[in-house]
């Protein structure tokens, strides 16, 4: 009987996970506005062109370096460590593409318009369609990379920071940094590679 309930669940959260970052959505746009209301009241900029939003401390800068097991000369993209540190915890929402909800792929492609000023497809699925192709030992920062948690097609996209580590959307905790090694992600990694735009 434990057996039937277990895998009643395991089968919902696969169809839910599925339909978090696969599926298409109307009316979804990964734009987001210039400004948010900040804690003190004042509007904040959020354009990573914004010489303020590149700025992170070096304590920050710090922990990130720790985190991904470089040193902090080689995170030379500032822009995409405050973009990250601005998001992080963000919870997941399918079809969401603000810091209160967001779905992995609506997070990758405002970090490709923010960061990169490039625009990449809504869906993870169509995500991995447009790359090229990249073997793991190959990657750097800022590439792509998809698993399917379903089977056959992909369902999940991540941003490639360094020695394995991605950044995400969790559909339990949110926006956070996982290591693509770690055996749950592993064993569902399908494609990397970089954006062919």
């Amino acid at each position: 009987m434990h057996r039937y309930i277990f895998q009643f669940l395991y089968l919902v959260f696969i169809i839910v996970f599925l339909a978090s970052c696969g599926a298409r959505r109307k009316g979804s746009s990964a734009v987001r506005p210039r400004t948010e209301i900040g804690t003190s009241g004042k509007k904040i900029p959020t354009d990573a062109s914004d010489a303020r939003y590149k700025s992170l401390s070096g304590s920050k800068m710090e922990n990130y370096a720790d985190i991904l097991g470089v040193s902090v000369r080689e995170l030379d993209n500032k822009a995409l460590y405050q973009f990250i540190d601005n998001w992080m915890g963000s919870p997941h929402r399918l079809g969401g593409t603000q810091k209160s909800g967001i779905d992995c792929s609506g997070f990758v492609g405002i970090l490709y318009q923010e960061v990169y000023r490039k625009n990449l497809p809504r869906t993870s699925r169509d995500m991995g369609d447009n790359v090229k192709r990249k073997y793991e030992d190959k990657l750097k920062e800022g590439d792509l990379i998809f698993f399917s948690f379903g089977g056959r097609n992909i369902d999940h996209v991540g941003v490639y920071l360094h020695n394995n580590k991605f950044v995400h959307v969790s559909t339990r905790k949110g926006v956070i940094i996982s290591d693509m090694k770690d055996s749950w992600y592993y064993k569902y990694f399908v494609r990397c590679g970089t954006p062919k735009i």
